[in-house]
């Protein structure tokens, strides 16, 4: 359970086990917890780590991201939610829920960011997008909604792409995947 003063945080690992930059996950709990953070879980390999800290959010961020660069040798983009953050992601994306105005939970992504884009950036991407393609986008706070309606391998919309439009580093995780992060996290 956590400590006193602890806050429990998810900490979305951008670039893990893919391209070149394999670690294992055990590993990656193990250097975390050796660094002093309790209550280390992994969930799946693609980079979700909750664990307890003190620190503010925006200075674990940092302090992850070197951790991440002294012991495996490769830059990380880490961006830390609180359990409150993870179910706003769930619960505030737009193309989640019931009725066929919403998408599949395997489909539908909330991307979170390293900081809020620009706005005119956002509307340029949507308005560009509209003419291109079946997804559908939306902005929250420090978070993108992405519903890829018949799969993320079909889309033009990769990770890359979207960084360079909006600007912004961000790691994406499913409902599925975002579900079983915030039972994790005993929310």
């Amino acid at each position: 359970m956590s400590s006193t003063g602890h806050q429990r945080y998810l900490a979305l690992l951008g670039s893990i086990n893919i391209g070149g930059n394999r670690v294992k996950m055990v590993d990656v709990k193990a250097a975390f917890a050796d660094a002093g953070y309790g209550d280390v879980t992994t969930i799946a390999a693609s980079g979700n780590v909750v664990l307890d800290s003190d620190a503010d959010p925006a200075m674990l961020e940092i302090a992850l991201e070197d951790l991440i660069k002294t012991r495996f040798g490769f830059n990380s983009c880490v961006m830390v939610r609180t359990r409150d953050a993870v179910r706003a992601a769930i619960e505030e994306n737009p193309f989640h829920g019931t009725g066929p105005q919403h998408g599949s939970d395997k489909m539908v992504h909330s991307i979170f960011l390293s900081q809020q884009p620009e706005q005119t950036a956002v509307d340029a991407l949507i308005e560009e997008h509209r003419s291109k393609g079946s997804e559908r986008l939306a902005i929250g706070d420090r978070v993108l909604f992405l519903d890829y309606v018949y799969g993320v391998g079909v889309s033009d919309l990769s990770n890359k792409f979207l960084e360079r439009r909006i600007k912004v580093k961000g790691t994406a995780r499913n409902m599925n995947s975002l579900k079983n992060i915030l039972g994790k996290m005993g929310g």
